[in-house]
């Protein structure tokens, strides 16, 4: 059969779509309607199927290209008598007599319904509707019976991959703690909010999405406990002001965190506990001899948590300059994947903004994190009077797996400690 050069049909009002997807290689051959790519734009992903029985001469693309409505794909050679194009019927002389009329058949009883959904089926009404992934993934998960709502994807945009639900299924039958659909929930129905006045949408930026994806895994995978609690700072402040000038001449700002993190140091190396990860089985505790500690960053797109590493041997001066450093590779968008792994605790700091206690999230696989609020300046009864003090409200969430309250309280406690006289570091 003559080969074919096979175009990008119409696929609705996109253009410039992105081929995530090569799904065949030349040699191939492929049955009618067998997906040969996957196409993403912002809103979904499309399968581009065969037009026919086909072999695959020559591929015109790759995945990463971008493609529009008649745009060359592939070369194929049609096989068989399939044919993409409607074919008229041959025409044949009338019989010469009329046959007896013969009663159609009687249609087939339709098949009952089963008595309970396939396992793949229940996937239907659950976050896998909303889940990000490829026509071809969805189609894989429902063979396995996975929830793609319950999947983290490691893809480019956070798209699941077929790697990620294998992933999924290893760890639910290595005794996950999800098995069963413990985690399903109803989908929200879509709302049509025009209805109730003017409206706009806005894509949601990527790394909003990406960090979203882990904070939701880590709230509904992780029990949390959060620990609130206060340090009286009016003495680490007044040694820390009386060091901005030095500061300054050696070209940092000296900001309260740098002192957080030494201190939470401190609070680790008596409670190692917090210092560690479970094991991605959950029969292990891995207790990490070194103190990377993530500073969480706000940035346009989104809050991103750059490690500073090896808290434990720097000085103040030297904490400061790196957090200075990291804040403005994050925000410039020009930071790497290794700039944000390694780390093992991370402090939240709102205090630049106001507000309260607050109830962070942990940043898995870590087992806590520490959300420190504005300092105010209180009234605190001393010495048989009241006296004006600065109170540093803060919180500590954990993962209660691994840390029991009493642990939490401890840390807490002597983190406290810790800040209301930094010479306990010394100690």
């Amino acid at each position: 059969m003559a080969d074919e050069l096979f175009l990008l049909p119409d696929i609705g009002n996109f253009e410039n779509v992105s081929i995530i997807e090569v799904h065949v290689k030349p040699g191939d051959t492929l049955k009618t309607e067998a997906p040969l790519l996957t196409l993403e734009s912002d809103k979904a992903t499309m399968d581009i199927p065969a037009p026919y029985d086909c072999r695959v001469k020559e591929l015109k693309i790759a995945v990463g290209d971008k493609v529009s409505q008649g745009a060359p794909l592939a070369v194929l050679e049609r096989l068989g008598a399939a044919s993409s194009r409607p074919v008229a019927a041959a025409a044949t002389p009338p019989p010469a007599t009329k046959p007896a009329a013969v009663p159609p058949p009687a249609p087939a009883a339709p098949a009952p319904p089963p008595a309970t959904l396939p396992r793949g089926a229940q996937t239907v009404d659950t976050n896998s509707a909303r889940a990000h992934a490829s026509p071809s993934v969805r189609r894989f998960a429902r063979e396995l019976g996975v929830d793609l709502g319950l999947v983290y994807g490691r893809g480019p945009k956070g798209r699941i991959l077929k790697d990620d639900v294998k992933a999924f299924t290893k760890a639910m039958l290595s005794g996950g703690k999800l098995r069963g659909g413990g985690f399903d929930l109803p989908a929200q129905p879509p709302i049509d909010f025009s209805k109730f006045g003017p409206v706009e949408s806005k894509p949601l930026p990527r790394l909003k999405r990406l960090s979203g994806q882990a904070l939701h895994r880590s709230w509904i995978t992780v029990p949390h406990v959060t620990q609130f609690d206060e340090a009286d700072i009016t003495d680490l402040e007044e040694f820390r002001h009386s060091k901005l000038k030095e500061a300054e001449c050696k070209g940092v700002k000296l900001t309260l965190v740098s002192f957080l993190l030494k201190a939470v140091v401190a609070a680790l190396e008596k409670y190692p506990v917090f210092c560690a990860s479970l094991s991605p089985d959950g029969e292990a505790l891995i207790h990490k001899k070194y103190f990377h500690i993530g500073v969480a960053v706000n940035t346009d797109q989104g809050l991103v948590v750059p490690v500073i590493r090896d808290v434990d041997q720097k000085g103040l001066f030297e904490i400061a300059r790196e957090i200075q450093a990291a804040s403005d590779k994050v925000r410039s968008g020009k930071f790497a994947p290794a700039d944000i792994q390694g780390g093992c605790f991370t402090v939240s700091s709102l205090g630049g903004v106001g507000g309260g206690y607050f109830t962070p999230i942990i940043n898995q696989p870590e087992v806590a994190i520490l959300g420190v609020s504005r300092a105010v300046k209180r009234p605190v009864f001393r010495d048989d009077a009241f006296v004006p003090r600065l109170v540093l409200p803060f919180a500590l969430s954990y993962d209660h797996r691994v840390i029991d309250g009493v642990a939490g309280a401890q840390f807490t406690q002597y983190l406290s400690t810790v800040l209301s006289d930094i010479r306990q570091i010394l100690l």
